[in-house]
């Protein structure tokens, strides 16, 4: 029943990724309001350019090569912790750390309402797109379906922190949105065929940002 079995992947997808899934994803803004604040991000086009940069060379694309590796480990224990730890090394600074960490074991505790053996196999200290590429693997889900839609979930938060931040509206976010659905097809599409030598980044100015948001006194989000 292939029509039913991709229907189940879509239901799933659509639960674990939704703004309503309980990982508190909504209190994290990767560093972007720090960039508000240093007017390094001011109105919809650069929050846009914000956004696409980190997703073709930043941490976004780090999560997509980690999200592809944990389906790529099949649930094989071993390989998923090595991977974990490789995804919390590559933390840039103690929010981005916090963020990845506290994301992945909230979403690990809510997503048990689908039991599987996965989740026995996962370390406790699992970054977030570790933990849902492995599940995501354990459904079946194919991986660029999954790394498109968890790209997409990404950047929807992005864009709601955002227009939170007052520098966008909200006609203004669904219209980046679309515009950068090429570019999320194409990072899921490499990111699916990549390997950990692919990771890396190259956006100095949104790390900068990250690490000075630690020190901000005044915030909204939590990174």
């Amino acid at each position: 029943m292939p029509g039913a079995l991709e229907t189940q992947a879509l239901l799933r997808l659509m639960a674990w990724l939704s703004p309503a899934f309980p990982v508190g994803g909504f209190a994290y803004s990767g560093g972007l309001e720090r960039a508000v604040h240093d007017r390094l991000v001011t109105d919809a086009a650069s929050l846009e350019q914000w956004l696409s940069t980190l997703l073709a060379h930043g941490t976004l694309w780090n999560d997509a090569v980690l999200f592809a590796e944990a389906q790529a480990a099949k649930g094989d224990a071993g390989a998923l912790t090595e991977l974990a730890d490789l995804g919390l090394a590559l933390a840039g600074s103690a929010e981005r750390h916090l963020e990845t960490l506290s994301l992945g074991r909230a979403f690990i505790a809510a997503a048990t309402a689908w039991p599987h053996p996965v989740f026995a196999a996962l370390p406790r200290d699992c970054p977030y797109p570790v933990a849902v590429g492995a599940v995501a693997e354990a459904h079946a889900i194919g991986a660029v379906p999954a790394l498109a839609a968890f790209l997409h979930a990404a950047l929807s938060q992005g864009v709601s922190a955002g227009i939170r931040l007052g520098v966008a509206g909200q006609q203004q976010g669904v219209a980046i949105l679309a515009r950068l659905e090429p570019v999320m097809a194409d990072v899921a599409a490499r990111a699916a065929s990549a390997s950990p030598d692919d990771l890396g980044t190259a956006t100095v100015q949104a790390d900068i940002a990250s690490l000075r948001h630690e020190v901000q006194v005044s915030r909204l989000f939590r990174s």
